[in-house]
């Protein structure tokens, strides 16, 4: 397979400028949450190695555990053949929702 140079602006952001990024544990493949990124977000995140998103509520970059000290450390990041959406493998350290659960998807319809 033929190796692509990724270009940021080759990213398809939605009409506010973001795009999800899906979070996934990068040991057990767990998904532990989905946020919102922006491209100054993504540029953050690539730089600091920790996660930082777009709060679409605060309207404020947030990075992942600067308040509650439940950081992620970023191992990879992806993006899906659309290129309209984000996987990013972590090493989370504590919860990754706000109710203090490992992850946001604790509850189940079925």
């Amino acid at each position: 397979m033929k190796k692509i140079k990724f270009r940021l602006q080759d990213l398809k952001f939605d009409k506010n400028g973001l795009i999800p990024a899906i979070i996934q544990d990068y040991k057990n493949n767990e998904v532990l949450m989905i946020a919102y990124m922006n491209k100054e977000s993504l540029r953050r995140t690539l730089k600091s190695g920790k996660t930082c998103y777009w709060s679409r509520s605060r309207k404020e970059y947030w990075v992942k555990g600067l308040t509650s000290g439940h950081f992620q450390f970023v191992k990879s990041v992806s993006y899906d053949c659309d290129m309209d959406a984000l996987l990013i493998r972590v090493r989370q350290i504590g919860a990754a929702c706000h109710t203090g659960n490992r992850s946001c998807f604790y509850r189940k319809i079925k």
